[in-house]
């Protein structure tokens, strides 16, 4: 399959009604033709809530005082990982605030001990880092990086206190690409100050850039954060932006991320999942821990095995039984070799 040379107009990504429902329904049927029925199933621990950064719009930006910061046990994480993750989860992703420390003691063993006792694939969503924790991660046994370019737009990137600089950010991950790493990104839709123009600079940063995936998160606005009176994105965009990366990229996983529980509660989710998102992920982090690891609001809408299992079999959909890090593997090995990827299509 080639990509469809589709990239959208501010007004598909302003469509609602019948024309937003066409849009997204053709969005979903280009996922189903790549892969099928089955989404990929993975899970998140969150390991520190520790950051340098001072993100405007994150709650465990530096400059929040107020925070409780803490660290996972390591030996806590691995027994869970090991021995009492749910049985659906075929890959799990380490995610944290920007915090060197966590990585070296808490992040790189922990990957040593899930390669060497599990068959798991490993993400990891740190920040940027150095090239030597880099290297050491991907040696340990990780092979996706998660690292968000947040928003393409230069100047509202730094009026948004975003991690570094936007130049620093892209080379990131253009070094993470270069290296070997499978490399997934994201942006923001609905962010205070986002013009239409922005946001569609998010889209031609994207396609340009070397990804195996990429995420839209809607703007919820952090009650510990300086942009906690500004209001919460609207659902239909960060579904429309969905819809159009689908259709941009029919190849590359895409997530429906959490925080559309919290752009529409009840409904964010599972509308995400008619949008092509084809990566839905298990909250693991021991429950003590989550009201700190503040994204966005003390009182967190969590994805259980339940409520995912719940959503993506509401929609039609059923877990896949492969693991991304198979799946990137087979990609990658496809142009390697100058062979078109074949559709990710199983029986179910």
């Amino acid at each position: 399959m080639i990509d469809e040379p589709f990239f959208p107009t501010t007004d598909v990504l302003r469509s609602r009604d019948k024309a937003q429902l066409a849009f997204h329904e053709r969005a979903a049927r280009v996922a189903g033709e790549r892969f099928g029925r089955r989404v990929f199933l993975r899970a998140v621990v969150e390991v520190s809530n520790f950051c340098r950064e001072n993100c405007s719009y994150c709650g465990m930006r530096r400059d929040n005082r107020d925070l409780a910061r803490h660290r996972a046990r390591l030996d806590q994480l691995a027994e869970l990982l090991v021995h009492h993750r749910p049985a659906s989860v075929t890959d799990v992703n380490l995610q944290s605030g920007e915090d060197p420390v966590a990585v070296r003691e808490i992040v790189l063993p922990l990957i040593r001990i899930l390669r060497r006792e599990t068959p798991l694939g490993i993400s990891v969503c740190l920040g940027t880092l150095s090239r030597a924790l880099y290297d050491q991660l991907r040696v340990a046994g990780a092979s996706v990086y998660i690292l968000k370019f947040e928003i393409a737009d230069a100047a509202l990137y730094a009026r948004m206190e975003a991690p570094g600089t936007f130049e620093e950010r892209i080379e990131h991950i253009r070094a993470l690409a270069a290296s070997g790493w499978n490399v997934s990104s994201g942006f923001i839709a609905g962010l205070p100050g986002q013009t239409d123009a922005a946001l569609l600079a998010n889209f031609s940063l994207a396609r340009g850039l070397p990804l195996e995936g990429c995420s839209v998160s809607p703007f919820i606005p952090g009650d510990e954060t300086p942009l906690a009176k500004a209001p919460t994105a609207e659902i239909d965009l960060t579904l429309n932006c969905m819809a159009a990366l689908r259709l941009m990229r029919p190849r590359w996983v895409i997530p429906a991320v959490s925080a559309l529980n919290l752009a529409e509660p009840g409904a964010g989710y599972r509308r995400g999942l008619r949008t092509g998102a084809n990566l839905v992920t298990i909250n693991l982090t021991p429950p003590e821990m989550r009201e700190d690891y503040l994204l966005y609001k003390r009182d967190r809408f969590i994805m259980t095995e339940e409520r995912i299992l719940s959503a993506i079999e509401a929609e039609g959909l059923v877990p896949s039984n492969r693991s991304l890090a198979g799946y990137y593997q087979q990609e990658k090995s496809a142009r390697v070799s100058g062979r078109s990827p074949r559709p990710v299509v199983a029986a179910v």
